[in-house]
C-alpha cells in the first residue's frame, strides 16, 4: 500500500513477557518464571479488547519481550507456546507484527539466538507499507550489544540505509519505527542505563532518523509509559501488557495516523475492552 488512502490506526502493545510477574514478585528474575497464568489472562484480555474494536485496526504490533525466559532457559518454549495459543485468537483480519526484545534473543544476542527467534516469530528486522506510510521494525539488541555478532549489526545498518533511501524516493506520508529498547526515556541527552541506548549509538541513530524525516519511534522495555522528542522525532515508550514496574496500568496504545500527524493514546486493557476508542480519536479517523 504505497498510496495514501486516508487516516487509519494501529494498536501497539509491548512486553506481554510471560513469567515476569511471578519472577518479579519473588525477587528471582533469573529462574522465578515458572508460572505465567496472570500474563495469559492479560494477553487474552488484550486480544479480546482489540477484536471488539470498530473500525478494525490495520495491525497489532508487539514491541518485544514476548516472554520472560531468556534463550536456552527452562520455561521459554512453554511460555512461547502459550503466548501463540492466545494470539491465535486475534481477529484474522488484523495482522500481527512482532519486534524482538532482549528476552527474546538475549541481552547479548548471537547468530543462533536470532535464528531461533526468526524461526519462531519472523524476521528480526523488516519493513512494510500501510496506506502510504512506511514502517520499519528494527532489532534494537544489535544497537545495545552486538559484540557476539558484529556482522549482523553491520547488515542491519546497511539494510536500514537502503530502506531510508528507498523511502525518500517513494514520497511516503510518514516513516514510523518500531523497536524494543527506547532511544531515550525522556531526554535525548539523558545518561545511559539498562532502559535506553548508549549515548554515542543513540546520537548517531537519532540524527539518522531526523535526517530521514522519521516521525516517531515506538518502543517498550521500560514497563512504564514515557517519552520525549528530538528535533521533531517523537520517542514513544509504552508500558507493558504484562508486569508493571511503575504506576501505569496493563494496557495498549492506540495510534492514529493522519496526513499531517501521528496521534496516540495509552488505554488500560479494561478501558479499551469496555469503552473502545474515545470519540475524539474516532473523529480524527473519520476526517477524510
Amino acid at each position: 500500500e504505497y498510496q495514501w488512502k486516508g487516516p487509519f490506526y494501529f494498536i501497539q502493545g509491548a512486553d506481554p513477557q510471560f513469567g515476569l510477574m511471578k519472577a518479579w514478585t519473588h525477587g528471582d528474575t533469573n529462574n522465578g518464571d515458572d508460572e505465567w497464568g496472570e500474563e495469559i489472562k492479560l494477553a487474552e484480555q488484550a486480544v479480546q479488547a482489540i477484536n471488539k474494536l470498530n473500525p478494525k485496526p490495520k495491525f497489532f504490533v508487539l514491541c518485544g519481550d514476548l516472554v520472560h525466559g531468556m534463550p536456552g532457559t527452562r520455561w521459554k518454549k512453554n511460555q512461547e507456546q502459550d503466548l501463540k495459543d492466545v494470539l491465535k485468537n486475534t481477529d484474522q483480519d488484523i495482522p500481527l507484527v512482532f519486534v524482538s526484545g532482549n528476552h527474546d534473543i538475549g541481552n547479548t544476542p548471537t547468530r543462533e539466538t536470532i535464528d531461533d527467534y526468526c524461526k519462531n516469530w519472523g524476521d528480526d528486522y523488516f519493513s512494510f507499507w500501510v496506506g502510504g506510510v512506511f514502517f520499519l521494525v528494527l532489532n534494537s539488541q544489535l544497537y545495545f550489544d552486538s559484540s557476539k555478532c558484529p556482522e549482523l549489526r553491520q547488515a542491519q545498518d546497511a539494510w536500514l540505509d537502503e530502506q531510508l533511501a528507498a523511502a525518500a524516493n517513494q514520497k511516503c506520508k510518514h516513516i514510523i519505527v518500531f523497536q524494543h529498547i527506547p532511544l531515550f526515556l525522556s531526554k535525548p541527552d539523558e545518561d545511559h542505563d539498562y532502559f535506553n541506548l548508549d549515548k554515542s549509538v543513540r546520537r548517531e541513530i537519532m540524527e539518522k532518523f531526523h535526517k530521514a524525516g522519521i516521525r516517531a519511534v515506538f518502543s517498550g522495555h521500560y514497563h512504564r509509559n514515557a517519552g520525549g522528542s528530538y528535533k521533531g522525532l517523537e520517542m514513544v515508550v509504552s508500558s507493558a501488557i504484562g508486569c508493571q514496574l511503575g504506576q501505569d496500568t496493563h494496557g495498549l496504545r492506540v495510534v492514529v495516523v493522519t496526513e499531517e500527524k501521528v496521534v496516540h493514546r495509552y488505554y488500560s486493557l479494561t478501558q479499551l475492552g469496555s469503552h473502545g476508542i474515545e470519540k475524539e480519536l474516532l473523529d480524527v479517523l473519520a476526517k477524510q
